[in-house]
């Protein structure tokens, strides 16, 4: 039987974070092929300007990821302007920076901020997948089976973590240990589900740091020795979608670094 591929040509992508970073760069990439996007961000992000100016291909929706009300409403938007949603790219997520137990300043990391990070990161990330999963059951499969397809973003510190990364860590990892199961859940449903571990990438997180930083952190990476462009972590996006045979992995992108403690 001959493969089914999917042209990015005419889908409907919903993209958490699409306001900035990895998120908006996936969201020009897509509507720059002809896709549609939803951008879900966070009420106060500039998500309404940015989908103004992808024009009329592009909505925004408002939205905390870890509120099923409010992601349900994104998927009924999405439903309702562009008639269905083929695609779902989780890009939303958040770190903290503090040490399990700092001995300098006799301090413990806060429940509270681990709790947030991994409330955002990997439960968010989840009860996006769930819901709209439950929206591409509705579609049409193609000629070989496939209704929708999800890509999760995880990082480099989910297997290499460095210290003060705790949180962090621990929800990139949950997004890589549930991958598999989670494309074993959808398999019947036709869903192909991947995770993207990002390296270090020019992302609104590390552009605000002081050239002297942002230079020290390029030259870790073995080939080519920089940031990583938010536009190669679209490009990966597109070409996920456009095979269907890759399911249940993780892809690192990362220049083959290897964090240091």
């Amino acid at each position: 039987m001959a493969a089914a591929c999917w042209s990015v040509k005419g889908l409907v992508a919903l993209i958490t974070g699409g306001a900035s970073g990895l998120g908006l760069a996936t969201a020009e990439r897509l509507v720059g092929q002809g896709a549609t996007a939803v951008l879900l961000d966070l009420p106060n992000s500039d998500g309404e300007a940015r989908a103004k100016k992808l024009g009329k291909s592009c909505a925004f929706a408002p939205a905390y990821v870890t509120s099923e009300k409010e992601v349900q409403a994104a998927l009924t938007l999405a439903r309702e302007k562009f008639g269905r949603v083929d695609v779902a790219v989780n890009c939303a997520g958040i770190a903290v920076g503090s040490q399990t137990y700092n001995l300098k300043k006799s301090q413990a990391h806060t429940l509270e901020d681990f709790q947030r990070v991994i409330n955002v990161n990997l439960i968010g990330t989840f009860n996006v997948i769930r819901l709209v999963a439950g929206e591409m059951g509705q579609n049409e499969s193609d000629q070989g089976g496939q209704r929708g397809v999800i890509i999760n973003t995880a990082s480099v510190a989910a297997f290499e973590g460095q210290v003060g990364q705790a949180a962090y860590s621990a929800s990139k990892g949950g997004i890589v240990g549930m991958i598999l199961p989670i494309a074993r859940d959808l398999a019947p449903m036709g869903i192909q589900v991947m995770t993207i571990a990002p390296g270090l990438f020019g992302t609104p997180l590390l552009t605000t740091l002081p050239d002297k930083v942002r230079n020290f952190l390029a030259s870790q990476v073995p080939f080519p020795s920089r940031l990583g462009d938010p536009a190669e972590y679209a490009h990966l996006v597109q070409a996920i979608m456009e095979n269907s045979f890759f399911n249940g992995e993780v892809i690192r992108l990362d220049g083959a670094i290897r964090m240091q403690p």
